[in-house]
């Protein structure tokens, strides 16, 4: 079992940044693979990014690419994102997520086991 707790959202203006984390407590967390989703209101869950478990290897939305950096610290069990030139689209929930390393790669939504809470993101025009 996996607990998963985000945090560092907040409101910034079109343009800043913020610095999305997520603590794991429980399991194995270098042996997951991570992902951050995000949700708007009235919007379905989107993809955002994903992570191995080594770090190395990576994959971005088109939406978001250039802008977000995922980034994970295995012996914190912490993993990180980075989101630079936000825009009030980027405007959302944001959720970090795990996917046992027998996952696709990258993994379907439905292959993420845990989630967090999620934090949220506003970013102003």
């Amino acid at each position: 079992q996996v607990q998963l707790v985000e945090s560092g959202g907040g409101l910034v203006q079109t343009g800043g940044s913020l610095r999305l984390s997520c603590a794991a407590s429980g399991g194995s967390f270098s042996t997951y693979r991570m992902g951050w989703f995000r949700q708007a209101p009235g919007k379905e869950r989107e993809f955002v990014v994903a992570i191995a478990w080594s770090g190395s290897v990576t994959f971005y939305a088109d939406s978001v690419k250039g802008r977000f950096t995922i980034s994970r610290d295995n012996a914190k069990k912490t993993v990180y994102l980075q989101m630079n030139s936000l825009k009030p689209d980027d405007t959302a929930v944001y959720y970090c997520a795990a996917a046992p390393a027998t996952s696709r790669w990258p993994p379907q939504v439905a292959e993420y086991a845990y989630w967090g809470q999620g934090t949220q993101v506003t970013v102003s025009s």
